[in-house]
């Protein structure tokens, strides 16, 4: 079982990529850690730009969220086959499907979207938080998505945090979507005041890491993107590097 290729999700440091200056000067730094792997997401960017950038600096786009996959599918098709990226990431549930038998109406409506991005050698990927594994009439949110979803047409994003702030055995979860999680966010959890919950650089935090790690290697997860929503006034760029060294030791 081969763990997955380790990369960086740029909402990370969102906040210090607000220009085409800030991005190529905050992206260097992100090369310069080991990274070749990027999620964009929380900042914009030309395609076209951005490719030529991430080709010197030797970063692949893998992964995005933000785009309008149910509204302009064929700008977002062209935009990713611009940046030479396969998945095509949905951050969050839009609001109107956030109800009784929503899973099922998100599945319904998005289908023929997720059909365009087949066609076009792409695939969508859905991103979890911890309201989905919620119960609500007997059944989660999240497991409709899992259980009723072409597993051709779409995929997961795990996101470890917000799984195991709902609850969920992290490792369990990851073992029992195998084959669905094309890629993932590995984003930890440390208690700060015994009640605060905190996100935090991987290793830092409380989180088991090797058992969630060897178990996307087991699921076969590609890519994995180390996530920190909140670094709580540390530099996001020397957090990923944090991240990074300490995923190097396991």
């Amino acid at each position: 079982m081969s763990k997955p290729i380790v990369g960086a999700q740029l909402y990370t440091t969102r906040k210090q990529m607000q220009s085409p200056k800030d991005i190529e000067k905050t992206l260097t730094r992100v090369a310069a850690i080991g990274y070749e792997y990027i999620q964009c997401s929380g900042f914009q960017y030309d395609a076209a730009w951005l490719r030529a950038l991430c080709g010197r600096l030797g970063l692949k786009v893998t992964l995005t969220h933000g785009s309008d996959v149910l509204g302009d599918t064929q700008t977002v098709i062209e935009n990713h086959k611009i940046l030479g990226c396969p998945y095509v990431g949905l951050g969050g549930m839009p609001g109107q499907y956030r109800c009784a038998d929503g899973a099922r109406k998100f599945l319904r409506d998005f289908r023929p979207a997720m059909e365009a991005l087949r066609e076009a050698g792409l695939k969508f990927q859905y991103h979890n938080h911890a309201w989905e594994f919620a119960r609500a009439g007997g059944e989660r949110f999240y497991d409709v998505l899992v259980s009723e979803s072409d597993p051709a047409l779409m995929g997961f994003t795990l996101d470890t945090y917000w799984a195991h702030f709902a609850g969920m055995d992290v490792p369990g979860l990851v073992r029992g979507m195998k084959g669905r999680l094309d890629v993932c966010h590995y984003k930890d959890m440390v208690l700060v005041n015994d009640k605060e919950q905190r996100f935090a650089a991987i290793g830092d935090g409380n989180m088991n890491f090797p058992a969630i790690v060897e178990a996307f290697a087991y699921a076969g997860t590609q890519y994995a993107f180390i996530e920190q929503d909140d670094c709580y006034g540390k530099d996001p760029v020397e957090e990923l590097a944090r991240s990074w060294r300490y995923l190097e030791g396991i």
